[in-house]
């Protein structure tokens, strides 16, 4: 099959180009805020029109010769795209009108040699000043509102016309939703790199460097993983500006939508009361697990057994002792395979299936050996009958005989032994219970 053309889209600060992006994409998957350097990694997706495929890179803001480390990196990521990209989107702003950074951008690109289409954005509050940017010599202008939807279909017809027509895809497997989750700086950003091969992320010793949900397919041995390198999730008192706010919003989210969530931990700073925070969003979400120790390469010289690493994560995660603890280094790329495999088994526990008959020899079982204590009057409990009724995660419906539903405490005991006759490695455990009189 014919590579997907890539179309970038850069320009200034604060032009719209995440605007741009989440219009064209159809979703809100960029963080858009007034305020320069919003965007700091580039960020993927796949998209199409009129039938044929492309996929759209959004970039942090070009400012050139910023002292600002950040701003500094994310021009790095925007250089990036412009060199993979088929097509650039050049945007600048109608009402800002054209300013030196803007010529200064535009000088780049045609030292590249690549295919632009200069889009002049915010052209319906400011119809003047469209033609100035004729100033620069590309072939394609163009002025559109990203805010407002109008132009895009005209943008969208140009963009296609300068790219190699590719197809849709047929529909292959849905991949499996990865979320790289945890406190800021414990090297998710990282991981992802190690995983891509490819710095698409922003890596920085500054904490709150993510700010976007950024997408990343992986295909690695015949499977295909889609990750979400997430924003580092902090306490509200700790957010200081809205952009944060949204970022943990988006975060959550990701745990939301993903399949399984990797909870990142930090071998060199030790557990925090904030990683069994998030393990408690993960396990709200219901979806899988894995516990992903990293910077593990650092363990000889901080004297920690993995047996005794082990031991802190569990003491400190007591609520999910069925997720699998995988023992990695972003920066060696040691642990990643293994890391990658036991997404795979959380997520084939997901969709495991118990029959009948099986589930419930192993609850009477269970339920003899330590009967349920009623809540009312001294009729027991007694189980009559019992059935999964669905998958992601594995829900199971207990008809009892008894108005009284099950004590937490011992739904965790019927858990504890379905885990140990089945299996069900990462995943969360839903027992539902209904009166049926007999």
């Amino acid at each position: 099959m014919a590579q997907i053309p890539k179309i970038a889209l850069v320009g200034r600060p604060n032009v719209g180009k995440s605007t741009l992006f989440n219009r064209i994409v159809g979703r809100r998957k960029a963080i858009t805020d007034s305020r320069a350097g919003s965007t700091r990694d580039r960020n993927y997706a796949q998209a199409s029109w009129q039938g044929a495929a492309f996929e759209l890179i959004d970039t942090g803001g070009l400012l050139l010769g910023s002292a600002d480390p950040l701003l500094g990196s994310a021009t790095a990521q925007a250089e990036r795209a412009i060199e993979e990209s088929d097509l650039v989107l050049f945007m600048v702003d109608a009402r800002a009108g054209l300013l030196p950074d803007d010529r200064g951008i535009a000088t780049q690109l045609r030292r590249r040699g690549k295919k632009v289409v200069v889009v002049v954005n915010k052209a319906k509050e400011s119809v003047r000043g469209v033609e100035e940017f004729s100033a620069f010599g590309f072939d394609h202008l163009l002025p559109i509102s990203a805010e407002h939807g109008q132009g895009i279909g005209d943008l969208l017809d140009i963009a296609m016309e300068q790219v190699a027509r590719v197809e849709l895809p047929e529909e292959e497997g849905a991949p499996l939703r990865i979320a790289l989750v945890g406190r800021p700086n414990v090297g998710k950003s990282s991981l992802l790199n190690q995983l891509l091969g490819a710095e698409r992320a922003v890596v920085s010793p500054i904490p709150g460097t993510t700010r976007d949900s950024v997408d990343s397919l992986l295909v690695k041995d015949g499977h295909r993983y889609l990750f979400v390198d997430t924003a580092g999730i902090r306490r509200v008192r700790a957010l200081k500006e809205n952009v944060d706010h949204v970022s943990v919003v988006q975060a959550r989210r990701s745990i939301e939508r993903a399949d399984v969530a990797v909870l990142v931990l930090d071998a060199a700073e030790g557990m925090r009361e904030m990683d069994a925070a998030i393990g408690g969003y993960i396990q709200d979400a219901r979806c899988g697990v894995v516990l992903a120790m990293n910077k593990w390469d650092q363990a000889r010289g901080l004297k920690l057994s993995q047996k005794e690493a082990e031991l802190r994560v569990r003491e400190n995660l007591k609520f999910m002792p069925w997720a699998p603890l995988v023992f990695v280094s972003a920066r060696t790329g040691a642990g990643l395979s293994a890391l990658l495999k036991a997404a795979q088994r959380v997520q084939t526990a997901r969709y495991a299936r118990v029959t009948t008959g099986a589930l419930n020899r192993e609850l009477i079982r269970a339920m003899e050996r330590l009967a349920p204590k009623a809540a009312r009057g001294n009729r027991p409990l007694r189980l009559l009958y019992s059935t999964q009724i669905s998958v992601a995660p594995p829900t199971f419906l207990l008809s009892m005989n008894h108005p009284d539903d099950l004590h937490f405490s011992y739904k965790r005991y019927l858990e504890n032994r379905l885990r140990a006759a089945f299996g069900f490695e990462g995943t969360p455990l839903n027992l539902k219970v209904r009166v049926r009189p007999h």
